[in-house]
């Protein structure tokens, strides 16, 4: 598995270079535009879930510890856990960003009915699997409603209340916009509520996050180390991002409102990566300091969280319902619903029976790459060369988002 998953980086890297030297200033414009702060919010939502929320309290410490893992000591736990969530990762959200965009509708390789089967699968496993971490995470998230261990009965209907939503959300285009920018919103009010109670009061303390900030330049002056996993657990990371990299960009592809090719690549590298390295900054010091979450503070981080959750499985239950035509408009809205919320209940238990993994996705996900690029090589060389814009139909109309069906 980990020969196939450098391959699959080494891939992608390779496919950033190719697309910004052959089409770095194609201005990209997909099916409903949307302006620049509302595509961020959308991919940063959309691209994210609970646990980049909650996981950094529990994995900062591991990072730490050098006796047990060796292959940190190059350089800081803050560093580590942004490399796991920041900057370059950010760029398999960008090659199937600009895939979809621009040159799947004229190769129409995901209209195969073996590819379109195989990436439903993917999506729909991804889905259940995000449901799943929130639910298997939800004891330690909150502790004072449970033991910190136990998955009790409110847990599930937390899951099930967020898929719920989420389904109901995913019935009209027009509520994307409105759940990624108040989310996006709610997730800087998290962090204005956990800076203060970091730091406010001292100037040294004010001077500890400027330091944390400081620990992620290690990252960038060590940036070749974090390309290839470094371990297991990295392993988990890079196929859980490969496993959303297929989704997300096929999402956020339709909002693109015309931006160039080397533009959308430094805004997906670049605006998400702030808010992260911000929260991790605040985060960090909790860890360093000893401070509790505990009461306010670890119902508002666990709330966020849930409503990153809804706005992942928002993003992703469009795709596949489009994807297969079980559509509103052909199923009805109660049908629509209830096809949705029963199905990802299922796959979510399935999750938790440990009968899928998402390993296994990740590297589905690789496999539909490389046959992509066999495809395109075998049987579209001349269309994929004659590409030079978005499809003629895509028009900078930013008032599509609101009428949309």
């Amino acid at each position: 598995m980990t020969l196939w998953l450098n391959a699959g980086i080494i891939f992608t890297l390779l496919a950033i270079v190719v697309i910004l030297l052959k089409w770095g200033n194609v201005v990209c414009v997909g099916v409903t535009p949307v302006r620049l702060f509302t595509f961020i919010a959308i991919l940063f939502t959309s691209g994210l879930d609970v646990g980049l929320i909650m996981f950094p309290l529990t994995e900062f410490g591991g990072y730490a510890n050098l006796k047990a893992n060796p292959e940190y000591a190059f350089t800081n736990p803050m560093a580590i856990e942004f490399g796991y969530w920041g900057f370059l990762i950010w760029g398999f959200y960008f090659v199937t960003c600009f895939y979809f965009c621009v040159v799947e509708p004229k190769v129409k390789f995901f209209e195969i009915p073996v590819v379109k089967l195989i990436n439903n699968v993917v999506i729909i496993g991804t889905c259940a699997f995000t449901a799943f971490l929130l639910l298997s995470n939800l004891p330690w998230y909150l502790p004072a409603i449970g033991d910190g261990e136990s998955i009790i009965p409110t847990f599930y209907f937390i899951v099930f209340a967020a898929i719920c939503f989420a389904v109901y959300s995913s019935t009209d285009i027009k509520y994307v916009r409105l759940l990624s920018i108040s989310t996006t919103w709610l997730f800087i009010a998290l962090i204005a509520l956990m800076w203060a109670g970091a730091f406010l009061g001292s100037d040294s303390q004010i001077a500890a996050f400027t330091h944390n900030l400081e620990m992620i330049g290690s990252y960038f002056g060590n940036l070749e180390d974090f390309v290839l996993p470094l371990n297991k657990y990295h392993e988990f990371y890079l196929f859980w991002w490969f496993a959303w990299s297929i989704m997300i960009g096929q999402f956020t592809s339709r909002f693109v409102g015309g931006l160039k090719t080397y533009q959308v690549l430094g805004a997906m590298l670049i605006f998400p990566s702030i808010p992260i390295a911000v929260w991790f900054s605040v985060i960090y010091q909790y860890h360093e300091a000893g401070i509790p979450t505990a009461g306010l503070k670890n119902f508002a981080m666990a709330f966020v969280g849930v409503v990153f959750v809804i706005n992942s499985l928002d993003s992703l239950i469009r795709l596949y319902t489009d994807n297969l035509n079980l559509t509103v408009k052909r199923l009805g809205k109660f049908g629509y619903i209830a096809l949705n919320v029963v199905t990802l209940s299922l796959l979510t238990l399935l999750f938790k029976l440990e009968f899928l993994q998402i390993q296994w996705v990740g590297a589905l996900v690789i496999g539909l790459f490389f046959s992509c690029a066999i495809f395109i090589a075998y049987s579209k060389p001349k269309t994929v060369k004659n590409i030079d814009s978005s499809p003629k139909d895509n028009e900078i109309d930013f008032s599509k988002i609101d009428s949309a069906d």
